[in-house]
C-alpha cells in the first residue's frame, strides 16, 4: 500500500532530479554574488541586494554593504541574518527617528534611538523578530556580506 501512495512522488522526484522547491547555493556562488552586488553598488547607500528564491512564507537574499543602512522595520517578517564576511555593528530595538511607510508592512527611518548595540562578524546568526528597529553600521572603509531568511509571519 505505501509503495502505491507514494510510488508515484517518489518517481516524479527521481524522474527530475531535485524535488520541488530545492535550492542550494555554494560557498563559490555566493562569493560570486557578492562581487557582482561590490561591482553595482547602489552609489546613495554604497549597499545591494540579491532576492536568491522565495519559498512559500520565506525568501533568502544576498545583502552586501560597504556603508551604514538605514533603519528598517518590518511589520509581517522575521530577518534572519548569516554572516558570510567583513563585520559591522548592529543596532537592535529602539525608537526609529523620521519613520516613514515606505510600501505595505515595511518602515523605513534615518537612524535609532537607543537600542542595543551588536558587533557581527563572519559566522553570526541573527535573528530579528517582526515589529523590531533595526540597522547596520559599517566602519568607514569595511566591507560586510550577508545572507538574509525573511519568514512572513503574517
Amino acid at each position: 500500500m505505501i509503495g502505491f501512495m507514494f510510488g508515484p512522488l517518489l518517481a516524479g522526484m527521481l524522474a527530475s532530479g531535485e524535488p520541488t522547491g530545492f535550492a542550494h547555493w555554494t560557498a563559490a556562488s555566493l562569493q560570486g554574488y557578492q562581487e557582482k552586488l561590490a561591482a553595482n553598488l547602489d552609489p546613495k547607500s554604497k549597499s545591494g541586494s540579491e532576492r536568491l528564491g522565495r519559498f512559500g512564507n520565506h525568501l533568502f537574499m544576498l545583502g552586501y554593504r560597504e556603508g551604514d543602512g538605514g533603519a528598517e522595520l518590518h511589520e509581517g517578517q522575521v530577518d534572519i541574518f548569516v554572516v558570510e564576511n567583513g563585520a559591522a555593528t548592529l543596532i537592535v530595538g529602539g525608537d526609529m527617528v523620521d519613520a516613514k511607510t515606505t510600501s505595505p508592512g515595511e518602515i523605513r527611518g534615518t537612524s535609532i534611538n537607543g537600542g542595543e548595540r551588536v558587533k557581527l562578524g563572519a559566522g553570526d546568526v541573527i535573528h530579528i523578530p517582526a515589529n523590531t528597529p533595526h540597522q547596520l553600521l559599517i566602519e568607514a572603509g569595511g566591507k560586510f556580506t550577508y545572507f538574509v531568511i525573511k519568514v512572513d509571519v503574517k
